[in-house]
């Protein structure tokens, strides 16, 4: 069951659903692209005030459909395989990939469509520079990286932690000591989780105490993700400030790859009540599963907030929300209601685009929440995709 005693400051920034939530079938995901487009312009403004350029990380938000919409802000996309770098074609512009490891079958693919390509381990580099040497002899260049690991680490969750004790995510800079690093052309780091700009100020720190060799060669640094920019208390202004400084004091190309702040309190979750039952405190059984369509909520974990419910003991009436799975935890705990809940209410969950659609399953044959746009400007509410059976069985043999 999902904790009851942490949730996200951020998502009490995100205002009630501007269209009527009774009017739609449930359930549902719905993106509301006056608040992307909110978002989108902030990061717009990073890149023209920074000189950096901001890529959307497929990982964290992955909705196509409105990729239109993102493209007018951004420099491009980041991909964590060849699915998302297939995906980040379609974008339009860059297309950054990086992977713990590739197979050579999906580096033929890559490697015509990569503007930057960035390694996990010298030992995967060197495996593909020949490959890489060969595309670029024939006129396609995929500007080879490697990620490194800071070795600087202030994310809270293990899980979450790039830089935890041990991670395979990244070189250290004793691993370089006397390596022949001819042909790295870029550097990777990826350090942060939901943080704001100071904790990037002392990353940075700590990348040109460790690798000062590495930045006087390459043309390119990528400074990762987990940057919360469209938080309302984000520090902007320091980002900007050190995302230009950088650039001014090591003369490179700079890139970060937000994910989760493109689409910050953008997104909806609407689900129906669909029984109640009694226990020690009653649970209200959802048209959905917080196992298959909101997993964060069970792997950091945390309490989401439902639009007009409160903390226990703030509203009189506590209720927890149950899943239609089997799973004995698809529970989320922690939530009181000034009224009873009754059976066809429904109810709104907050901040619940990105790290959600992406990492959604079919587990239990649930049906999968359609996924929708509203466009205040229009009152248009449209569902570009409505999931069945063949979703279910064709992910299956």
């Amino acid at each position: 069951m999902a904790s009851t005693d942490f949730t996200p400051s951020h998502v009490y920034e995100q205002p009630f659903p501007a269209f009527d939530i009774n009017a739609i079938e449930t359930p549902a995901y719905v993106v509301d692209v006056a608040l992307l487009r909110k978002n989108m312009e902030k990061l717009s403004r990073v890149q023209s005030e920074s000189g950096a350029k901001v890529l959307l990380a497929l990982k964290g938000f992955s909705m196509f459909s409105v990729f239109p919409i993102m493209r007018e802000y951004l420099s491009g996309c980041c991909a964590s395989g060849l699915n998302e770098a297939l995906l980040a074609q379609e974008f339009g512009k860059e297309v950054h990939v990086y992977a713990p490891a590739f197979k050579e079958a999906e580096m033929r693919q890559i490697i015509p469509i990569a503007h930057h390509l960035s390694f996990n381990s010298l030992a995967q580099f060197r495996k593909f520079k020949p490959m890489l040497d060969a595309a670029k002899a024939v006129g396609h260049a995929s500007s080879p990286g490697i990620r490194v690991n800071p070795e600087h680490s202030e994310v809270e969750v293990s899980l979450y932690d790039p830089c935890s004790p041990g991670c395979r995510l990244g070189i250290r800079a004793e691993a370089l000591e006397g390596e022949d690093l001819t042909g790295v052309e870029g550097l990777h780091f990826h350090a942060l989780c939901e943080q704001d700009s100071d904790v990037l100020e002392r990353t940075v720190s700590a990348v040109e105490a460790r690798f000062p060799r590495l930045l006087e060669q390459v043309q390119w640094v990528n400074m990762g993700g987990g940057h919360h920019i469209t938080r309302k208390d984000y520090d902007v202004e320091r980002l900007i400030r050190v995302l230009r400084t950088f650039r001014e004091k090591w003369g490179k190309e700079v890139y970060i790859e937000p994910g989760e702040a493109a689409a910050l309190n953008t997104g909806y979750l609407v689900a129906e009540v669909q029984d109640i039952v009694a226990s020690d405190t009653p649970t209200a059984i959802l048209d959905l599963s917080a196992t298959a369509h909101m997993p964060d909520c069970l792997e950091m974990p945390y309490r989401p907030r439902i639009f007009g419910a409160g903390l226990p003991g703030e509203f009189p009436h506590k209720y927890k929300m149950g899943g239609m799975s089997c799973l004995a935890g698809d529970v989320l705990t922690g939530f009181s209601f000034p009224e009873p809940l009754k059976v066809g209410q429904r109810l709104v969950f907050a901040d619940m685009a990105h790290y959600t659609m992406v990492k959604t399953t079919t587990f239990n044959g649930v049906p999968h929440p359609d996924i929708a746009i509203y466009d205040p400007a229009t009152r248009e509410y449209r569902v570009v995709r409505r999931f069945g059976y063949a979703d279910f069985k064709n992910k299956l043999s």
